[in-house]
């Protein structure tokens, strides 16, 4: 990624991310934060997109595109702002199980519904290495607010950001104040009370977070996995690791998923595993082009538990009919690490078999005893690998 040490205002595309209720100034008062009255370097956006509920985006609308009042389209001639792609369409409504626009987000199912949209939309933007995301949690209801931020931290990247928005009395609050005008503007707030929007202020407080797009698994980054499928894995990631193997099934569970191996891959695998139940230390690899029988002997007591037709067991044995050697060592444990590394992420990490990290390699499964076990793995749901 050629733009990860720069600001991320330096990115081709940067995207403002907000949620909103009944309160769209939350846009503009963010969006004079960014790029107009930055603290440090200004985050001019390419892009705006608001997620809220039905209402939220009619009065957003109204408030921030029409003609008139049109705030979002002031404030970009108020301030000579350079264009900011931000439409109709780029205001994402909420929607319930049916698929129909939510209101309010009241029940369970809301809640639910909610998280999984917010989450596909920071997934998507996420999934852009050109693309640098602002995200903002002032506004809308605090579970909008919070599913947002935990998306990101789920998601986010070195050059994503997360902030509230805070302004000073007395325009906190205010239905009428939107940002502070460069020329005298006086409003009526609350009470009759009269002010100058010309004398507000504006704090963007950024919020650190705790990136854990590294213990996702690829398929989660790509795909369209909910937002609790998202968490599990996280929490997975961060978990102890455990091992089962399933020698006759084929299979094993690591860090709480389960899926297939081939045999060649899961016999391997299951060599260090059993040393490592065993307390026996590190292998050598077999030398590189010479024939090793003891790695041929122990590495067919492994195949021998894993089921499977009589051909996969006969290929096998004739590759290895005087003995294993380093190439076949090296390609079926460059196959193990990649389909380890597609299924888990970066929760692979403890599942790879180590080669100790100095010359000579010695090579081993390095978990403790306790976090390996050999039993049945039920089948359901397990993805098969070639």
């Amino acid at each position: 990624m050629p733009y990860a040490r720069e600001h991320p205002g330096a990115y081709p595309r940067r995207v403002l991310l907000a949620v909103t209720g009944l309160s769209p100034q939350i846009v503009t008062e963010t969006l004079y934060a960014l790029a107009v009255a930055p603290a440090q370097a200004a985050f001019v956006p390419s892009e705006i997109h608001l997620i809220t509920t039905r209402s939220g985006a009619e009065k957003a609308r109204l408030a921030l595109l029409s003609d008139e009042p049109g705030w979002f389209h002031r404030l970009c001639r108020d301030y000579t702002l350079p264009p900011i792609d931000f439409a109709a369409e780029h205001i994402h409504v909420l929607a319930d199980a049916d698929g129909d626009p939510l209101d309010d987000i009241r029940s369970p199912d809301d809640n639910r519904c909610a998280a999984d949209g917010i989450t596909e939309l920071v997934r998507d933007f996420t999934a852009d290495p050109d693309c640098a995301l602002h995200v903002s949690i002032a506004g809308g209801r605090k579970t909008m607010g919070f599913f947002l931020g935990y998306a990101l931290s789920l998601y986010g990247r070195p050059q994503d950001r997360l902030s509230h928005v805070l302004v000073a009395e007395p325009f906190e609050s205010s239905s009428a104040f939107y940002y502070p005008t460069p020329a005298s503007q006086v409003i009526e707030l609350a009470g009759g009370r009269l002010a100058d929007a010309a004398s507000a202020r504006i704090t963007l407080a950024e919020l650190p977070f705790v990136s854990l797009r590294h213990g996702l698994p690829e398929a989660l980054l790509t795909g369209h996995a909910s937002y609790n499928e998202a968490v599990a894995a996280a929490r997975l990631a961060l978990a102890p690791a455990q091992l089962t193997i399933d020698l006759a099934g084929r299979r094993i569970r690591a860090a709480g998923k389960v899926f297939a191996l081939p045999p060649a891959e899961l016999a391997l695998l299951s060599v260090f595993a059993r040393r490592t139940l065993r307390g026996e230390p590190p292998l050598p690899a077999p030398p590189k082009d010479v024939p090793d029988p003891e790695w041929r002997q122990r590495y067919r007591i492994e195949l021998h538990w894993i089921d499977g037709p009589f051909r996969e067991h006969e290929k096998t044995e004739a590759a290895l009919k005087k003995g294993m050697d380093g190439g076949y060592f090296s390609a079926h444990l460059s196959k193990l690490r990649r389909i380890l590394e597609r299924q888990l992420g970066a929760a692979a990490t403890p599942y790879l078999i180590s080669d100790g990290g100095k010359r000579p390699h010695r090579y081993c499964l390095a978990m403790p005893p306790s976090a390996v076990r050999y039993d049945a793995i039920d089948a359901a749901g397990a993805p098969a690998e070639d």
